[in-house]
């Protein structure tokens, strides 16, 4: 039973076979009550004609009896005698009580009857009479059940004989129909097969033109394929990036070391300093994205934005290049991690004062249910069909290409990546008077 046609077909059999034994069941207790009913009224007709008989004073071996294999009549008196009987009957049994004096209605019962040596099965009618002797007798009169037996038995036997028949085209017909809905799903499951062992992800699963749930279920799977396939490229780049990345501040360093192991006076203190910060920048940036691609979530503590921004441009003095204008709106707070959502702001006041040619400015404010930090230079700005591509990792448009003047390209990557799981987004557009404006919306704390 490993194969869904096989427990599909099997529960829709037993399902039907349920239904069918229940309905053949019903049919056989309707059939048998409403013969049952027939012979009973018959038997009653039967009785009531001999009872008025007995009211019209006919003597007792006058009386108009039926043949008694077809309708055996008895007339009983109180004495238990009897007083009349159909000719050739020899004994009743199983008739029913004999109905009060107050009661007009008869009463029934099931029994059997011997005629001539036969003993059969008969529905039996009791009703009260007046004697010729001024008492009461009773009457008890029968109808053959043999036809209700031979009705029964023979829908008895076409259901015996209809069913398994029945069950085996139901059988047929669900392995036949789950097998052709199922078609499509074993072309998914064979090509998936196929994709884990050749590892090409540029291959995508067969779609059915139909529209129903094999068919959502194939570009759902195509649909995941593609984003692992983007996923495993990424990755790809990241790692040859990051190799490419490391390699020059490394190769850098130990130039300058075995320079200054050679040559003690011409070692470059200073630039080997440097790289070794740029390297230990490069390293950070690069466990953090790690961190991120493997779905760390940010913690939930309560952050005020207006406070970690003026933190921020306090911790940066008056050293740097360009001051930094602050409009922060008191008591803005957001739910997140308070060292990854410092890392944002403090790349976005990178990035700003790296570009800016005089001026850099952060403002907070609310909005809607929304905290929202912007950043915003008066630099050349973004080009409009580069806005999105600054957010990819390791890329420098081609004015910021350079190692002194911009980073390794993970600045803003890592900003946008901690803005979406933190629930928010990071976008940029330009300014009034042409620059780069950097906008970070983040839920505001509940």
């Amino acid at each position: 039973m490993n194969s869904v046609r096989a427990r599909a077909a099997l529960g829709a059999t037993l399902v039907v076979a349920v239904a069918l034994i229940g309905a053949g069941l019903a049919v056989l207790f309707v059939l048998r009550a409403n013969l049952t009913d027939q012979a009973g009224l018959q038997a009653e007709v039967t009785a009531r004609n001999v009872a008025t008989q007995l009211d019209l004073d006919v003597p007792y071996d006058r009386l108009d009896l039926p043949d008694g294999e077809d309708r055996p009549v008895r007339v009983t008196g109180e004495d238990g005698r009897v007083r009349a009987a159909s000719e050739d009957l020899e004994a009743m049994t199983g008739t029913p009580a004999v109905p009060g004096e107050d009661e007009d209605r008869p009463s029934f019962g099931n029994g059997t009857a011997t005629v001539d040596g036969d003993t059969a099965d008969y529905r039996f009618a009791v009703v009260r009479a007046d004697g010729r002797d001024g008492g009461t007798v009773t009457v008890a009169a029968g109808a053959p059940l043999a036809a209700e037996h031979r009705a029964v038995d023979t829908v008895r036997d076409a259901m015996l004989i209809g069913l398994p028949v029945l069950l085996l085209v139901v059988a047929g017909v669900t392995w036949l129909v789950t097998r052709r809905a199922l078609r499509p799903v074993e072309g998914i499951r064979s090509e998936m097969a196929a994709i884990t062992a050749s590892e090409d992800l540029s291959r995508r699963v067969p779609e059915p033109n139909s529209r129903d749930e094999i068919a959502r279920l194939a570009r759902t799977t195509n649909e995941t394929l593609a984003a692992l396939e983007a996923s495993v490229e990424r990755q790809r780049r990241f790692v040859a990036d990051a190799s490419h990345e490391l390699r020059s501040p490394i190769a850098s360093l130990r130039t300058q070391l075995e320079v200054g192991a050679a040559h003690p006076g011409l070692l470059d203190v200073p630039g080997a300093v440097a790289d070794t910060v740029r390297l230990q920048q490069l390293a950070a940036d690069l466990l953090l994205l790690a961190r991120l691609d493997a779905g760390e979530r940010p913690g939930r503590a309560r952050l005020d934005l207006a406070a970690t921004v003026r933190e921020e441009v306090a911790q940066r003095g008056a050293g740097d290049r360009l001051p930094v204008t602050v409009d922060a709106e008191e008591h803005v707070e957001v739910a997140g991690s308070p060292g990854q959502l410092g890392r944002v702001l403090g790349n976005l006041l990178d990035n700003a004062q790296r570009h800016a040619r005089g001026a850099v400015s952060v403002t907070v404010r609310r909005e809607g249910g929304d905290a929202v930090l912007t950043v915003a230079d008066d630099g050349p700005g973004v080009p409009e069909p580069e806005r999105e591509r600054i957010f990819e990792r390791f890329v420098r448009l081609d004015d910021a290409r350079s190692r002194d003047a911009g980073g390794a390209g993970l600045g803003l990557a890592i900003a946008r990546d901690v803005a979406r799981r933190h629930g928010g987004t990071l976008t940029v557009s330009a300014t009034a008077d042409g620059g780069a404006l950097f906008v970070l919306r983040l839920p505001l704390a509940s």
